[in-house]
């Protein structure tokens, strides 16, 4: 069934959230403290980890660095697109209406969770080819693999963070399910090239996202949203 990816993914989210959830009330304030900078920890190697696989090569026996005018456009544009659309304050907004209705007004880091969470499994290259199996051959392998990913890192967060990581979920759900949805057309531009550039700009961004739950709101980094789609048309020119 198309979709069951997307499905299992939200699920997993969720399941991760509750149980982070559990997790906080039995942290005293200094574990919390302490957890949430091995998350950031973790997004900052993942982020670095995967800037580097994609960024370096070995040509003739020498280390190579590729992909700098690509990342250099792909943020600069993208950056531009979605700070003029607003994608950042969007979130927030969401945020803070998700945060009303679910009488959620005394939890400080609602808002802030939600955000971090939400992006932390939306960006990358596992969300969008994970999603286009699923919708082309019903292989939902890799977005099984990524709920697995996704279930670990939202536990923590909603350990730290709390409650509005568990509604990360609904993001996921919306863009998982509307490339699920569009697969057919999307998949004819999703190359081996736009792959690797969609993950070279998503480790980047994870890295951001880390460098935001240590500092607070460094970067904007959900207005960097459509590096991601400069990304892909990059691999096409």
């Amino acid at each position: 069934m198309p979709g069951l990816g997307t499905l299992l993914n939200v699920a997993a989210i969720v399941a991760g959230g509750l149980l982070g959830l559990l997790f906080r009330t039995r942290l005293s304030s200094a574990l919390q403290e302490n957890l949430v900078r091995a998350v950031a920890l973790c997004c900052l190697f993942v982020g670095i980890e995967g800037t580097l696989e994609k960024a370096l090569v070995i040509q003739e026996g020498n280390l190579h660095v590729q992909g700098t005018i690509m990342v250099l456009s792909s943020f600069a544009f993208g950056t531009l697109a979605g700070s003029w659309l607003g994608i950042e304050a969007a979130f927030v907004r969401f945020g803070e209406w998700l945060k009303k209705k679910t009488a959620s007004t005394g939890d400080a880091q609602f808002v802030n969770g939600f955000v971090a969470a939400s992006l932390t499994v939306c960006i990358g290259a596992m969300a969008v080819v994970g999603a286009i199996e699923d919708g082309v051959s019903h292989d939902i392998s890799i977005l099984a693999a990524k709920s697995v990913m996704d279930f670990v890192f939202v536990m923590a967060f909603a350990a730290t963070l709390g409650r509005g990581c568990v509604f990360s979920a609904i993001p996921v759900g919306v863009f998982q399910g509307v490339v699920t949805l569009l697969a057919v057309l999307i998949a004819p531009w999703l190359t081996p090239q736009a792959v690797d550039n969609l993950s070279l700009v998503g480790s980047m961004m994870i890295f951001c996202v880390g460098v935001n739950i240590i500092r607070g709101p460094t970067f904007r980094v959900a207005d960097m949203l459509p590096a991601l789609l400069v990304a892909v048309l990059w691999s096409l020119l």
